[in-house]
C-alpha cells in the first residue's frame, strides 16, 4: 500500500491536467498519512443547477478517510486507523469506506510521484514511481466529510488499491510472502468518467496502469 507520495507544486499544472480553477492553500508537498493534501472532485453543489459551479474543484483534506457516519464519540478511534488506502475488494462493505462508495464520492489525487519499498535486497529501499512521459499521476480515490467535535465539516480522502501479485512492475515490491498491492492510477482520458461514475460502475476503473508507462527510481 502507498503511505508516501508527493503532490503537485505547480498550480498551473493542476489546472491544465486536472481541470480545476484553484489550488488550495495549506497542503504539503511530501505527503504522509493524516497530512493535509489536495484532491479533485465534482463540487458537492454541482447538481443544484447553478451555472457558476465549476465541473471540478480542488479541495484540501486529510489523507486518511473518516466516514460521515462516524459519531462524535468515535472520532478519536477513527482518527487513529490506517485509512489512507482502501482495498477495492472490501470497500463496499467497510464501515469507513462504505458511505463514500455507495454515494459514488469519487476523487482524483494528483501526484508527482508515489513511493513503495523494494525488499529484494533484504532491506527496504524507498523507490520513487513516476510516469515515463513526465506527466503527473492521477490516483483514483474516495472522499468523505465528517463533523469534528466543534460541529465543523472536515474533508478527507483515501487512495484505492488493487492486487498486484501479477503486475509486471509492482509484484517486485513490498515484503516477500505478503500480498502485493498497488494504487489505481487512472489514464488521463478516464478522469472525467471516473468523477461522474455511479457506484455500480466503480470497479470498471480499478485496473493496473501499464507498467511500461512508469519509471521506478531507487532513492538509495
Amino acid at each position: 500500500m502507498c503511505s508516501h507520495y508527493q503532490t503537485l507544486k505547480d498550480a498551473e499544472l493542476l489546472l491544465k491536467k486536472f481541470g480545476t480553477r484553484n489550488k488550495p492553500a495549506g497542503a504539503k508537498y511530501d505527503m504522509w498519512p493524516r497530512y493535509q493534501g489536495v484532491f479533485v472532485r465534482r463540487p458537492v453543489e454541482h447538481d443544484a443547477g447553478d451555472e457558476a459551479v465549476p465541473e471540478r474543484e480542488a479541495v484540501a483534506g486529510r489523507w486518511g478517510l473518516i466516514s460521515a457516519m462516524t459519531k462524535a464519540d468515535g472520532l478519536d478511534k477513527a482518527g487513529k486507523l490506517s485509512t489512507f488506502n482502501a482495498r477495492s475488494e472490501t470497500m463496499a462493505k467497510s464501515f469507513t469506506f462504505g458511505n463514500a462508495w455507495r454515494r459514488a464520492q469519487h476523487c482524483i489525487i494528483p501526484a508527482d510521484a508515489i513511493f513503495e519499498p523494494d525488499w529484494r535486497s533484504g532491506a527496504a529501499v524507498p523507490t520513487r514511481f513516476t510516469r515515463s512521459d513526465g506527466a503527473p499521476l492521477g490516483i483514483a480515490g474516495l472522499w468523505d466529510r465528517w463533523r469534528d467535535s466543534a460541529g465543523q465539516l472536515q474533508e478527507s480522502y483515501t487512495m484505492l488499491t488493487i492486487n498486484a501479485d501479477d503486475d509486471p512492475l509492482f509484484r517486485d515490491y513490498h515484503q516477500s510472502g505478503k500480498e502485493k498491492r498497488m494504487v489505481v492510477i487512472l489514464p488521463e482520458g478516464a478522469y472525467g468518467d471516473w468523477l461522474i461514475a455511479q457506484a455500480d460502475a466503480t470497479r470498471d476503473f480499478l485496473v493496473p496502469f501499464p507498467a511500461e508507462k512508469l519509471v521506478a527510481t531507487p532513492m538509495k
